[in-house]
């Protein structure tokens, strides 16, 4: 079963300096560069997406959907904050689905039900990522390490070349992104 992804629409467009726009249209703008940014990433690895905007201040009275672009487009009702409407629907998910937000209440309600959380930043680099290119011999891939071994207490046992369980599981659940 593919993984449901639930994006903080506001938190994603404010990783990248796109929200508080001070025109209406500048801030409509940006949401739909964020939306056509989500719907090819949708194409490019098959997840569903729910992206969830506020409308607690200046919306209506009900909450709101939309299927955009293959996407479910959310804007929470009158009064509630999307970070309810998340928690709501990661916890309709559970397991199942992967929130992203940098808001550390968000992310830690999800995790405590046992969905996978990806901050804002680290999902808008893979977002921005095209394609892998191929070449003949395969996939390119860059010369050395992806990322640093964290250093290990000398007077533990073991391979000290093996990341930590919590490590190789988290860095698991990200292949899929």
């Amino acid at each position: 079963m593919a993984t449901h992804v639930i994006v903080d629409g506001y938190n994603l467009l404010g990783v990248r300096g796109q929200v508080g726009r001070t025109d209406a249209a500048g801030g409509e703008a940006a949401r739909e560069q964020l939306l056509r940014d989500l719907s090819a990433y949708r194409q490019r690895k098959g997840h569903p997406i729910t992206v969830v905007f506020d409308g607690w201040q200046q919306g209506v009275g009900a909450e709101r959907q939309e299927h955009r672009a293959g996407l479910l487009v959310i804007y929470s009702r009158r009064g509630e904050r999307a970070d309810q409407v998340i928690q709501r629907l990661a916890e309709e998910y559970g397991r199942d689905c992967a929130v992203v937000s940098s808001d550390r209440e968000i992310a830690d309600y999800a995790k405590a039900i046992g969905a996978f959380v990806i901050a804002a930043a680290e999902f808008e680099s893979r977002l921005r990522v095209k394609p892998a290119m191929t070449t003949q011999s395969g996939p390119y891939q860059k010369d050395g390490p992806e990322e640093d071994l964290p250093r290990r207490n000398p007077e533990k046992k073991g391979n000290p070349r093996k990341l930590p369980k919590a490590l190789r599981k988290r860095s698991r659940q990200l292949r899929g992104f």
